[in-house]
């Protein structure tokens, strides 16, 4: 080879295997780096900690309950043997139903806090842990505005039961980590992830209107059987109860605020009845548009003022409303001086003060402008 093509050569070698320590150096940065942030963080996941920690503490609740149904005997779905006897006798038939949800441990006495709704009127109540230990629940309280409930058990030895720990729902905010754990569709010790969507999501948006409740809602998973479970955070705190899904949409999911389980616990667990005010009205949401558009309904039975507010269908009789002298038609507009835009806000408004305190409503009836004063009594008064 000529000498003056030898030197080119060299130089084009050099260089490439100078190129190749550059990048060799270059991947081999990033590995150590990551190895170094492995190292540092550990090598179990946020979720699995906060699962380990909260997961002994949950555990799955089967119900049962007997009812009994009228049901036609058979003989009697025979044309002739109808015309022939001349009536379709009827015989009691009993029923048993069995339903399945979750709770958690929240106190070394054996208290669980779960959904109403996933024990109410159940004849029979058996929980089973993590560990496989099962045992007959006895009700202590059952709260159906909240949808919660508090059940016992007894496991009759001196072991020490695994305790959930009660975060504080007020400080989390949206795009905050949420786990849910429970017991979807019979399978047990289920975990899921998401983040808090959003909060204060009202009841009637989650579909479960009459709830005085505002839902933070999550996009982990959760599904039949999951209600009464905990949804935690990354720390394994609960900072909410599985509670409801929307059945026409995917990954939507809806939780009770622990801070609002935290009120009424104490008073489940000692057998008390939780009192929740009311003043006695039946209500819907009005806007401008909605009432112009009744106004100009010749068929339409009265005048309704354009304003936003929030409309009384009815005035239940016997009731603070009624003594308040508040009527169908009217719309309610504000309450102590706080704007009212929709019937879940009236709800929350008067479900966050007492039994027995005076509401300042300004309303407008018609084309007149008032104000009446509605002294709040117990909702159970009138269940009775």
């Amino acid at each position: 080879m000529k000498q003056g093509l030898w030197i080119p050569l060299r130089r084009l070698l050099a260089a490439i295997a100078a190129a190749v320590m550059m990048l060799s150096g270059a991947i081999a940065a990033p590995a150590e780096a990551q190895s170094a942030a492995a190292a540092a963080i550990g090598n179990e996941s946020f979720v699995a900690a906060a699962v380990r920690q909260v997961g002994p503490a949950v555990v799955r609740i089967d119900t049962e309950k007997t009812i009994t149904r009228q049901t036609r005997d058979p003989l009697y779905e025979d044309p002739f043997l109808r015309d022939f006897f001349g009536g379709m006798p009827r015989q009691p038939q009993e029923e048993l139903l069995r339903g399945q949800g979750s709770g958690f441990i929240i106190d070394d006495t054996g208290n669980i806090l779960t959904n109403a709704h996933v024990i109410n009127g159940a004849d029979r109540v058996v929980v089973t842990l993590k560990d496989g230990r099962s045992f007959d629940a006895v009700v202590e309280g059952v709260d159906e505005v909240t949808d919660l409930a508090v059940v016992k058990i007894d496991d009759g030895e001196d072991d020490v039961l695994p305790i959930a720990t009660l975060g504080d729902s007020d400080q989390i905010e949206v795009g905050d980590w949420a786990i849910a754990v429970g017991n979807p569709l019979g399978l047990d010790n289920t975990v899921t992830l998401g983040i808090v969507s959003t909060l204060k999501r009202t009841s009637s948006s989650v579909g479960i209107p009459g709830k005085r409740l505002e839902f933070i809602q999550t996009d982990a998973a959760i599904n039949p059987g999951n209600s009464g479970g905990p949804l935690v955070n990354q720390r394994g705190e609960v900072i909410g109860i599985n509670t409801a899904i929307r059945a026409d949409a995917m990954g939507i999911g809806f939780a009770i605020p622990i801070n609002k389980a935290k009120e009424v616990k104490d008073m489940l667990a000692r057998g008390e009845t939780v009192a929740h005010p009311y003043i006695g009205v039946q209500i819907a949401n009005l806007t401008p548009g909605q009432a112009k558009r009744s106004n100009e309904d010749i068929n339409s039975g009265m005048f309704l003022p354009e304003v936003d507010g929030v409309l009384v269908i009815r005035v239940l009789e016997g009731t603070p409303a009624a003594d308040a002298g508040l009527r169908r038609g009217d719309v309610i507009v504000a309450v102590d001086g706080t704007p009212i835009r929709s019937a879940d806000g009236l709800q929350i408004k008067v479900e966050n003060t007492k039994i027995g305190n005076t509401l300042e409503l300004k309303i407008q009836r018609g084309d007149r402008p008032m104000t009446v004063q509605v002294k709040t009594a117990e909702l159970r008064e009138q269940a009775e």
